[in-house]
This record gives C-alpha cells, sequence and structure tokens, in this order.
C-alpha cells in the first residue's frame, strides 16, 4: 500500500515566462516561494453532457473541457533587505498585470499596467505530487491589519497540464526576510488626505478580471480589466476632521498613503494618489467606538498611476 500524501509537505516555485505558455523551466535554488493558507483547485473547467437518446435511464457520459488550474496563497509583504534589490515574490506581483522598475542602491518599485502583461510558470508540489500551471496570471490583495503580519493575498490561474509524481525540489528561501508586525512603531505612517488617521485595517485589491480565453488556435490565461479598490477601517472621528459622506457626495479625490517599516532597505509604502470616495455604507461598533468602514476607488490620473508600492 502507498503511503499517505502529506498535506503539510509542500514546494512552490514561479518564474517569468520568456514566452507565453512555455515552460521557463523553474528551480529550487533560484525561483522558491515561501507561501502560506495555500488553495490549490487542480482540475477546474466544464463538463460537457453527451446528452445521449438510449432505451433506458441514466446518465450519459461527460467531457472534461476548459481545464485550467487555480492556485491561491499568500506571501508575506516584506522587502528584499536591501534597497534596490527585488523582492523574491516580485514575479508574482508582475503576474498581475504590474510593472517592476529598479533603481540600484535604491529603491523597487511596482505599479499597475494595462498592456505587456506577464505571466509565470508555476510548480507546485504537494508531497511527491507535482502540478505545473503554464501560461498563469492572477490577482493580488495587499493586506496590513494592526498587529498582524502584512500580507500579499495572490489568486492565480494557469493552464492545465497532468499531474505527475516527481521529486520534490530543494528550496533557497533565503532571500525572503523575517517580517515585522503591523504596529504603531512598525507602520508610521497612514494618512487620508494628508491628514494622519488610527488605522485598524488595510486592503489594496488590484481586483484584475482574469479570462480563460479557450478558443482553436489559442488558449490563454488574459487579464481583460482592473478595478482597483482600496477599503480602510478608521477610528471614527468628528465630520469637522474628516466627512466621508460629503466627500462620496462630491465624488471627491483624496490622496490614500500607508507606510510600513522604519529602517532603510525594509520600507514599503502604499501610495494611491487619486482615490475617490465612495458610499459609507455603514458604522461597526469595536471596544464600544465607533469605527469607520471606508472604501476608495483607486483612479487613474494619467493612466497607470492609481497606484504605486515602492520598496526603499
Amino acid at each position: 500500500m502507498a503511503e499517505p500524501l502529506k498535506w503539510r509537505s509542500k514546494v512552490l516555485l514561479a518564474k517569468i515566462e520568456s514566452e507565453y505558455g512555455t515552460d521557463s523551466t523553474p528551480t529550487g535554488a533560484a525561483n522558491a516561494i515561501l507561501a502560506t493558507q495555500v488553495e490549490l483547485s487542480p482540475m477546474l473547467g466544464n463538463d460537457i453532457d453527451r446528452d445521449l437518446e438510449t432505451p433506458f435511464l441514466g446518465p450519459s457520459a461527460m467531457i472534461p473541457s476548459e481545464l485550467h488550474r487555480q492556485l491561491k496563497f499568500r506571501v508575506e509583504l516584506q522587502t528584499a533587505g536591501t534597497a534596490g534589490v527585488a523582492p523574491a515574490w516580485g514575479p508574482l506581483l508582475r503576474a498581475c498585470a504590474c510593472a517592476e522598475t529598479i533603481v540600484a542602491d535604491t529603491s523597487v518599485t511596482y505599479n499597475p499596467i494595462s498592456d505587456g502583461h506577464e505571466s509565470v510558470v508555476i510548480y507546485i508540489w504537494v508531497s511527491a505530487t507535482r502540478y505545473r500551471m503554464l501560461g498563469t496570471r492572477g490577482n493580488a490583495i495587499m493586506m496590513i491589519d494592526a498587529q498582524g503580519i502584512p500580507y500579499i493575498e495572490f489568486t492565480f490561474t494557469g493552464l492545465y497540464s497532468p499531474a505527475t509524481e516527481v521529486a520534490q525540489a530543494t528550496p533557497d528561501l533565503t532571500a525572503f526576510q523575517k517580517p515585522s508586525v503591523a504596529t504603531n512603531s512598525n507602520t508610521p505612517s497612514f494618512t487620508i488626505d494628508a491628514t494622519e488617521h488610527v488605522l485598524r485595517s488595510f486592503q489594496l485589491d488590484l481586483a484584475n478580471q482574469v479570462e480563460n480565453r479557450f478558443l482553436i488556435g489559442d488558449e490563454s490565461i488574459i487579464i481583460t480589466d482592473k478595478k482597483d479598490m482600496i477599503r480602510a477601517t478608521i477610528q471614527a472621528v468628528p465630520v469637522t476632521t474628516l466627512d466621508p459622506y460629503s466627500l462620496a457626495e462630491a465624488q471627491t479625490e483624496v490622496a490614500v498613503e500607508i507606510v510600513h517599516g522604519t529602517v532603510a532597505g525594509k520600507i514599503a509604502t502604499l501610495n494611491a494618489p487619486t482615490c475617490q470616495v465612495m458610499r459609507q455604507e455603514g458604522l461597526e461598533n469595536r471596544q464600544n467606538l465607533v469605527e469607520w468602514p471606508l472604501r476608495f476607488s483607486a483612479l487613474p490620473a494619467s493612466g497607470n498611476d492609481q497606484w504605486t508600492l515602492a520598496l526603499t
């Protein structure tokens, strides 16, 4: 009898494709990803009913179609530890319709792009079973919650290929730095319209529209649209200080920015300079204090500039 497969035994690799849908052969030494909360859907698609007419009752045979895989996981939102060095999770964000700009010894900056979307090959082992995803693109949500580890949550869709039994790669995870918890001292600034506010939770959802396009002559995963949205729960203040109701009614645009990290080489600054304040839908009671769940639509100004994530 075969040994049972251990769920905790996983290896995840990801590498940018030089040609769409062609295996760029990631390795454990160069392309390992340190992930948490992994969810794998290995064989998504449709079942086509042959709907055969027979002299007896019962189901008809089915044909699987539009086969693809989906993988969801989180990585810790932490820099490479050195200014001007891209983080090991950089290829993942690039596969979510983002550009990566490196200024040596200074910064690495990510921003959304409308064209020229890159893709990655993903290998994920669960025990000795390897699932390969070609032509993979996806969505990302950046999350910073008080007293929690900042994360980027990725949901990737890739082309299907058969699972195989292959010895696990040996991952080198040394490029992943230890994270710092989001606290008053570690996260020194959260501002709306350049005014500091007390923050409970923050989330930037790229809201990429990821489509499976399975046609004769072309099978691909594409990103066709995006609706970047920020959600932030803050401690309520008098409307003379911040009036989200009037701002929403007037369709006002404000800048939203959060800075996590205080040491050079370990600072992440997420800035969205032209956010439309959306309707405030309710109040929250936290410890018998009023908190506001706010929503902002991160709008482009001149294009592909609705937000930046700068690592310095």
